[in-house]
């Protein structure tokens, strides 16, 4: 992991701890090798296609939803890894499982994070609609309810969410969960080891992309450096310096947010509060009117690609909550007396 202002650097500092099982010269069956070639082929398709082809997709409500589907079905992989692997609890390391529902903790953390974000940019669209509501009439006591709208607007998507503004520190969490502990003794389990690796990866390096684009800050962003061993890597460097890159660009251009739909809807708003202050001049009514037919447009898109993204978000919600579930069967279906209690122990964690 580094940060901007840092040198890059790997994330094990100690090796590699999936080195032992690369394709080449491994242990691993066919069968094995052809669960892991698949998995590790799709996700870097799936990165492929996250990687805009022109900077105008940086960063698009668009895109970001894309970007949730992209990782629903990448953790939605891992649940058909597991079943597919017919992993036996026994090659399942406690520590791991531990580790596991840590991360997930995580994970659900962020999606609450992010809900509260795009519910917060929605409730500035309400006063959008007032603003449009007043603007339909030219009295001047309307014309003051709509410029008072506008403030209220501007000084509403200026503000800073507290719980975005803490998804640095949950992320430096996963950043560090990255160094899982080794299933020994199973080359299942270090399949499914090397599989959560991407999982992980595309994870992180998605969620500090929302993460900065919903804080107005470059500095959220990680840059994260992968073995080229892995079929995916690639993929995944290519995509991240292409985000990263636009993103820090247009940052240090000046802009408050790289959202393309709320930069809009902004750009809208300056050209339009000038007229409302100083009063419509009748040469330029139909200016004033085409300047309100835009906020209009532009607003609307802005509330549907927030709408269409709250529910890829609650999507990814429910595919990590469905994931703890999937563990859980494994571990269930174990029979065995200490699997049974190592069982009762995670239902217990899941419960709390």
């Amino acid at each position: 992991m580094s940060r901007p202002h840092d040198l890059p650097h790997p994330f094990f500092h100690f090796g590699n701890p999936f080195r032992m099982i690369s394709p080449k010269g491994s242990n691993l069956s066919k069968k094995l090798l052809l669960l892991l070639n698949n998995f590790e082929e799709t996700l870097a398709g799936r990165l492929r296609k996250l990687n805009p082809k022109d900077k105008n997709g940086v960063l698009s409500l668009s895109w970001m939803k894309l970007a949730m589907l992209s990782l629903c079905e990448t953790h939605n992989d891992i649940k058909t890894l597991i079943a597919e692997l017919e992993l036996p609890v026994c090659d399942w390391d406690e520590k791991w499982i531990d580790a596991y529902l840590d991360i997930s903790v995580n994970l659900l953390d962020i999606c609450n994070a992010f809900s509260s974000e795009i519910s917060r940019l929605n409730q500035g669209h309400l006063l959008l609609q007032c603003v449009l509501h007043n603007l339909d009439s030219s009295s001047s006591k309307q014309f003051i309810k709509a410029r008072s709208s506008l403030d209220a607007w501007r000084q509403h998507i200026s503000s800073k969410n507290p719980r975005v503004e803490n998804c640095s520190t949950i992320l430096n969490k996963l950043v560090e969960s990255l160094d899982l502990p080794k299933v020994k003794n199973s080359a299942k389990g270090k399949v499914l080891m090397r599989a959560m690796y991407g999982v992980k990866v595309e994870t992180v390096f998605i969620c500090s992309v929302f993460a900065s684009a919903f804080s107005g800050s470059a500095r959220k962003l990680f840059d994260l450096n992968v073995d080229d061993k892995y079929m995916w890597a690639q993929a995944f460097t290519d995509l991240q310096t292409s985000i990263n890159s636009e993103i820090r660009n247009l940052y240090s251009s000046g802009r408050f947010t790289v959202l393309k739909e709320l930069e809009a809807v902004d750009t809208s708003v300056k050209k339009l509060y000038p007229m409302i202050q100083d009063g419509v001049d009748p040469v330029e009514v139909e200016a004033f009117q085409n300047s309100v037919s835009d906020l209009a447009r532009r607003a609307e898109g802005l509330s549907q690609g927030l709408d269409l993204l709250t529910k890829e978000v609650d999507g990814f919600f429910h595919v990590v909550l469905t994931g703890r579930d999937a563990l859980l069967c494994n571990l269930r279906e174990s029979g065995t007396g200490s699997d049974t209690k190592l069982g009762c122990k995670v239902v217990e964690r899941v419960q709390s």
